[in-house]
């Protein structure tokens, strides 16, 4: 098995911290972005609300998984929490497209697993959806969009770009009906 050094924005959250425990696990190297000052040799800050992030710290990685954000499902969405849900995801995923973008090619990760949702797709009632239907209407397939097309700068570079839509996610450690 090839080992690979992946770089995990979000790796304090329920699907992040499983994530990260597996790579580990697995044998690989994890460097996981954190907000606040770093405890661990394995982290190293970055302020997604500003937009920056380290573009050294990107560089050679095999990948870059994207899953921070405040919690979609954690609080009522008041005007200023759907504020920051928004900063979270856009600004955060346009500063991790934006320093591999501007990363040497030779330099840049293959991959960069970006987070979404099935928000993405609003209301569907009964009709069945896949990933080449449109998105729905409202705060969170607008917000989805954003997210999703922050990572251009990426994709244009040639790093292959990937969206995850997730949706509930149920765990012994919570989730949905935690």
């Amino acid at each position: 098995m090839d080992l690979s050094r992946i770089v995990v924005a979000g790796s304090s959250g329920l699907i992040g911290a499983a994530l990260v425990r597996s790579l580990v696990a697995d044998g690989h190297e994890v460097v996981r972005l954190v907000r606040r000052e770093p405890r661990a040799a394995d982290e190293v800050r970055w302020d997604p609300d500003g937009g920056r992030v380290a573009a050294e710290v990107l560089a050679g990685c095999d990948a870059v998984v994207n899953l921070a954000g405040a919690n979609v499902g954690a609080r009522r969405w008041t005007d200023a929490y759907k504020e920051s849900l928004r900063r979270g995801r856009v600004r955060g995923t346009a500063a991790l497209a934006s320093a591999m973008a501007g990363l040497k090619p030779g330099e840049r990760p293959r991959v960069f697993v970006n987070g979404s949702a099935i928000g993405y797709y609003g209301e569907t009632g009964a009709r069945a959806v896949d990933e080449s239907s449109p998105p729905g209407e409202g705060f969170l397939p607008e917000l989805c969009v954003e997210w999703e097309a922050a990572a251009a700068p990426a994709r244009e570079a040639g790093v292959r770009t990937v969206s995850v839509r997730t949706g509930l996610v149920v765990a012994r450690e919570g989730g949905a009906w935690g």
